[in-house]
């Protein structure tokens, strides 16, 4: 658990950052749309990616030993940023989610939208296979903080694309992406410091 736990919450507060994915996500649960291969396909995904960062970065710091502080130092100043970013949203505020959109799309045009908003995003390959492989050579169990990892993306989408119904009405006003991207700064700040002080 002490390296599954912070896997877990790593991912989590990775994926929650509003974002073009999970508004789709959200979007597609409010209409009852493929909810299930939605959520699915952002899963595994996200696992793919998850297991590139943490197998290959962790075997790279074992073989280059200064490897592992610059990723540490690196992880920690993109969490600073990160952190500011959503820092900034929160002190801004104005987003809210709309539901609205195009009717009804076949699965066949809703997936591959959905690997665009996925694999075309450059933001995701920093959050999964950078920051979280980075991160993962920190533990000694790098499979289990993996795990975690993984599992927080399977939960999150699922919860997400399924629970969207009674979302809605709270994300539909502003101030509760302001309170979200608040809660994210600090624990990207607060993730941040810990890898500082190692």
């Amino acid at each position: 658990m002490t390296a599954f736990l912070p896997g877990f919450v790593l991912s989590l507060t990775l994926i929650l950052a509003i974002g073009a994915q999970n508004a789709f996500v959200l979007r597609q649960g409010l209409r009852l749309q493929h909810v299930f291969w939605v959520c699915l396909t952002c899963a595994v995904s996200d696992a793919v990616l998850i297991t590139v960062g943490v197998a290959g970065f962790g075997a790279l710091a074992q073989a280059v030993p200064w490897f592992e502080p610059l990723m540490r130092y690196g992880g920690a100043g993109f969490l600073i940023w990160y952190g500011g970013q959503n820092a900034l949203s929160a002190w801004r505020g104005g987003d809210a989610l709309e539901a609205e959109g195009p009717q009804t799309q076949s699965l066949r045009r809703t997936i591959p939208t959905l690997l665009a908003l996925t694999w075309l995003n450059p933001h995701v390959y920093l959050d999964t296979v950078v920051l979280l492989g980075s991160i993962s050579a920190q533990y000694d169990n790098r499979l289990a903080f993996g795990t975690g990892a993984v599992t927080a993306s399977f939960v999150f989408f699922f919860s997400l694309g399924y629970g969207a119904r009674m979302l809605s009405p709270m994300f539909a006003k502003p101030r509760s992406w302001q309170i979200l991207d608040a809660l994210i700064a600090l624990t990207m700040w607060a993730i941040a410091a810990k890898l500082l002080l190692m």
